[in-house]
């Protein structure tokens, strides 16, 4: 499964997991972690690089054996959320951490590199690595290709990958297709007219209407949407009203919605912004809605999973869909591309805690499975 030479590697992931896992930074914001990438990377002899996005970093490696030129992609920021993990190696940083794995991604693609150092024979075509800023937020993937550097060093696929507490330790999953959904933030904010409480009549109430957009958008996934077009819309948050005893004159709602068909995706949107529209004037009040659209489908291409199911052989599973989103899809909307999880469960230890959780944790063992991935793709995704 991972052969002796990549196994030599686990003390060195294993250590710039943890170092990494104690800087966490924000979107954008990531200069430690972009300083530790880039002395990484001189130290593991890679010469040609690139600075995007003031924390992003492209490094490339050229092969004297002809091939493709392949992309490998890492996220490298982190959450606002306080660890409670109890990790020795905790953040330092109160209020961030690393709770969605990207420090064990970048500890992979910095030990696949490290690999090809040692192992400079492996290295076929030109193989490029994207350490990529703001996945969680705005969406590093899209301002990475608005720059345009990955169509000028002429990638043809790009592979990715992300650590998943739902999967077994030892397997990686993936499938043909749309994996991962297309999703958007959506803000709507109710107006209405406020008066005292004993005299509602006098008034327009923001909180009831509130009420009956909620209750009425449901009606669009169990009327307006297919029942086998998966599809979400959660709102997670709302917050209105001044006292007690007033009639509140604004509430604004949180939400989010998910689909894996663009078609769908766009008839949700429709239908909210009629439907919030015509239910609050129901009730006297003026409804704004405002969506924030931010990653697409994640669409992994059919030949590219293929060679990845044939390089992974019996640690491979099929994943079913998933309505989490990641913007790796952007780069997938110009490149053929694959995204697969890696295992990271281990209910033994406890290791169960879901992506985002200030619990998270994994073992880095784990991360080698990736690497050995990545190396097994290399010759895979070159027809040999």
């Amino acid at each position: 499964m991972v052969d002796t030479q990549v196994r030599e590697l686990e003390d060195l992931v294993t250590m710039m997991r943890r170092e990494l896992h104690q800087i966490p930074e924000l979107g954008l914001e990531e200069q430690q972690t972009a300083a530790y990438i880039r002395n990484k990377l001189v130290e593991f002899g890679v010469t040609e690089t690139y600075e995007v996005l003031g924390t992003g970093t492209i490094a490339v490696l050229r092969g004297a054996k002809a091939g493709k030129t392949l992309a490998f992609r890492s996220d490298i920021d982190a959450l606002p959320v306080a660890e409670e993990t109890g990790y020795a190696f905790a953040s330092k940083t109160p209020g961030k951490m690393h709770a969605c794995g990207h420090d064990g991604h970048m500890a992979t693609l910095l030990g696949f590199i490290a690999y090809l150092h040692r192992h400079p024979e492996r290295i076929q075509g030109t193989l490029v690595f994207v350490f990529q800023p703001a996945e969680e937020g705005p969406g590093g993937a899209e301002l990475i290709m608005q720059t345009g550097i990955l169509q000028k060093l002429g990638v043809e696929e790009i592979v990715g990958l992300h650590v998943f507490p739902d999967l077994p330790a030892g397997k990686i999953s993936c499938r043909p297709g749309a994996m991962m959904a297309r999703n958007a933030e959506v803000t709507i904010t109710i107006k209405g007219v406020s008066s005292h409480g004993a005299q509602p009549q006098l008034g327009e109430d923001a909180i009831v209407a509130a009420g009956g957009v909620i209750s009425g958008l449901n009606s669009i996934l169990a009327r307006n949407i297919g029942p086998l077009d998966n599809v979400v819309l959660t709102f997670g948050t709302i917050y209105g009203g001044e006292a007690m005893n007033i009639v509140a004159k604004e509430v604004v709602l949180h939400g989010t919605m998910r689909a894996f068909d663009d078609a769908v995706y766009d008839e949700v949107v429709r239908r909210v912004e009629l439907l919030a529209s015509e239910i609050a004037k129901g009730y006297g009040c003026e409804a704004e809605v405002d969506f924030n659209h931010m990653y697409r489908v994640v669409d992994n291409d059919p030949q590219m999973v293929a060679v990845l199911e044939k390089v992974a052989a019996d640690y491979y599973v099929e994943t079913p869909p998933y309505l989490i989103a990641e913007d790796f899809s952007w780069y997938q909307q110009e490149i053929p591309g694959v995204f697969f999880f890696l295992g990271i469960r281990d209910e033994e230890k406890g290791y169960t805690y879901p992506l985002h959780s200030s619990k998270l944790k994994f073992d880095e063992v784990n991360l080698l499975l990736g690497i050995q991935t990545y190396v097994n793709l290399i010759v895979g995704l070159n027809g040999e």
